[in-house]
């Protein structure tokens, strides 16, 4: 490898001389690394021409070759370097799926420059589904609808939902206020709740009529379609009701309701930098900040908690989308 590194100076700063004052090392070291590299790949890399070593065509070629070898060793001894220091190698993230999709890609793209490789295996589920991939060991930070009795949470946001369905559908041809009645007597489109032990499906579950689905897409989907009705996130649907593809139903009351996101780690105290890295770039980005430059000092401190919004005791208590 230090041959190799020898080899790209003495190309990239023009002759043996100039790489050896670059490198710190005398011209004759600088001559036999590149000498012994030539004698162990068994071709000529330079050929000399007056006073200066020119690259030959299998010279070129392995040059090139050399330095993706190169910056693929040091990507890895950072790695090495950056577990060694405690940065984990994964952070495995949780989101409910009515965390509005822009802020998490906007918060995974601020977080790229601060991860040192680290790897992010990104899980989205509906209601209990978070709580439960964390009791269970199975997530470092969860972006969930309610808090465990054992752990802490900050509020994030509140995500508001809304009663639609498309302007053609039969609720709408009434044209008049609605009742929970008139609800009961057509189809509802129902989200699963993707947890398995305490599973509260998403929505209004007193419809005489409704189908399951197992995913918020899938039920804007099906809505616009005019396959049903449904309490869906306004900035999902946000387009599509401007557009006139999706239209508030007119009820007499539940037209609208919030349900709270929290984010919650599996250990707090004993959270990796990578994941206390995450999970401040979500704080800011929930809260409208900028972004700061990225900071890769391995020192915990450069990750502080302190700045976290408090949880406060509604966030202990948990909290259902319907």
């Amino acid at each position: 490898m230090e041959q190799w590194r020898v080899f790209q100076a003495v190309v990239d700063y023009g002759g043996f001389s100039q790489a050896a004052r670059q490198l710190h090392r005398s011209q004759s070291s600088v001559s036999y690394a590149v000498a012994k590299l030539q004698e162990q790949v068994g071709i000529p890399l330079l050929r000399i021409e007056g006073r200066k070593a020119v690259l030959t065509e299998a010279g070129e070629v392995l040059l090139r070759r050399s330095r993706t070898l190169l910056k693929d060793a040091g990507s890895l001894e950072e790695l090495a370097r950056s577990i060694s220091e405690g940065w984990e190698s994964e952070v495995r993230l949780v989101v409910d799926a009515a965390f509005p999709p822009e802020l998490l890609m906007e918060a995974l793209r601020r977080f790229m420059p601060l991860s040192r490789d680290t790897r992010v295996q990104l899980q989205e589920v509906v209601l209990s589904g978070a709580e439960e991939l964390l009791l269970a060991g199975n997530a470092d930070l969860v972006i969930g609808t309610s808090v465990p009795a054992s752990h802490l949470g900050d509020l994030l946001m509140e995500i508001e939902f809304i009663a639609v369905a498309h302007p053609a559908h039969p609720l709408h041809q009434l044209d008049r206020t609605l009742t929970s009645q008139d609800l009961r007597d057509h189809m509802q489109l129902v989200i699963r709740d993707s947890g398995s032990r305490r599973r509260t499906d998403f929505g209004w579950l007193d419809a005489e009529h409704r189908w399951t689905v197992t995913s918020l897409d899938t039920a804007v989907t099906a809505v616009t379609a005019g396959l049903g009705f449904g309490w869906l996130p306004r900035h999902r649907i946000s387009q599509a009701l401007e557009q006139g593809r999706l239209k508030a139903l007119p009820l007499n009351a539940g037209l609208t309701y919030t349900a709270p996101l929290y984010l919650v780690f599996r250990d707090q105290d004993n959270a990796g930098p990578a994941t206390r890295a995450l999970a401040r770039v979500l704080n800011q980005i929930c809260r409208g900040e900028t972004a700061e430059e990225p900071d890769t000092s391995p020192d915990m401190s450069a990750f502080p908690t302190d700045g976290y919004p408090q949880a406060s005791d509604s966030g202990n208590n948990g909290a259902q989308y319907s």
